[in-house]
């Protein structure tokens, strides 16, 4: 049987495989350049099914600090996923997503006092450099815009989960994931108002198909899964999780799109997992020996 925390690690790993999907999903089912309606229906009736689910709402300061966090982690954070993913195509919309593990060691160092160490650092360079050996061999122009928009949704949602991991968790994942969806949904739907306006083209199949999926799987299952994780890891370790989801995308893209994937790519893809593979490692050892933060044996109901 697995441990808790290898099962803790494959049960937050499911979010970022998922997200992985978002990238296919948007091109092959959803309507062209609505970004803010597809970030708007991921976020909001997912919140919406978990608040119906828990049938609880925040108290005293949690009011606000849900709105920064669903604002970071999910408003900011889809919509600029979404024109990244318009924008660009497969893992070139994760390019920037690369440097996540990097930044959120930092930060983590800075403001959680997470112990930043060497192994660590050279585990999320390597990860980078094989994020971009996936991402510059891909055979498509690079959009400024998209890589912008994917630059900024990666710095959002790091300094979320840095936030998330500070402040702590008041209730079980799935209710705080209501809260965060919620409030980012709600967000997302005012700006869509302004700026995109109501879709005038009635919704086909294909797309009530691909924002189902989206919304319930892609965001309310795997949000309900990673904040479950940072709850119990250490943030830099659930930020190495995150580089699943280039891997996903372009593994995607080869296998459903039809996609090129070049031995450059393949081996792209080798030395991501085995920067997350080292990352978890030196974070075990790092644990064991020093004591570590890592809240892992800690059982959260969802």
């Amino acid at each position: 049987m697995l441990s808790n925390r290898t099962f803790l690690l494959v049960t937050t790993a499911l979010a970022p495989a998922l997200w992985g999907t978002t990238y296919l999903t948007t091109t092959m089912l959803l309507p062209e350049d609505r970004p803010l309606l597809a970030a708007t229906l991921r976020a909001l009736p997912a919140g919406i099914l978990l608040l119906l689910l828990c049938r609880r709402l925040p108290r005293g300061a949690w009011w606000w600090k849900s709105w920064v966090l669903g604002i970071l982690n999910i408003a900011a954070f889809f919509a600029l996923l979404f024109i990244a993913a318009y924008r660009l195509p497969g893992g070139v919309a994760a390019i920037m997503g690369g440097i996540q593990p990097l930044v959120i060691a930092l930060l983590a160092s800075r403001v959680l006092h997470e112990r930043l160490t060497g192994r660590v650092g050279i585990a999320g360079a390597t990860g980078l450099f094989g994020v971009c050996l996936i991402v510059l061999q891909a055979q498509a122009r690079l959009d400024t815009i998209g890589l912008l928009a994917a630059l900024g949704g990666t710095l959002s949602m790091a300094s979320g989960i840095v936030l998330t991991k500070k402040w702590g968790q008041p209730a079980p994942p799935l209710t705080t994931t209501a809260w965060q969806l919620i409030a980012g949904g709600l967000s997302l739907l005012l700006l869509m108002l302004v700026i995109e306006g109501l879709p005038v083209a009635p919704l086909t199949p294909l797309n009530v198909v691909g924002y189902t999926y989206l919304s319930v799987i892609g965001t309310a299952f795997a949000y309900v899964m990673w904040f479950r994780g940072i709850a119990q890891l250490a943030a830099s370790t659930t930020a190495f999780l995150g580089l699943l989801s280039p891997v996903v995308a372009i593994l995607l893209g080869w296998i459903i799109a039809d996609e090129d994937l070049t031995p450059v790519q393949i081996a792209g893809i080798v030395i991501v997992l085995s920067s997350i593979s080292a990352a978890i490692i030196s974070r075990r050892a790092t644990r064991t020996c020093c004591g570590d933060a890592d809240l892992y044996s800690q059982q959260i109901r969802i």
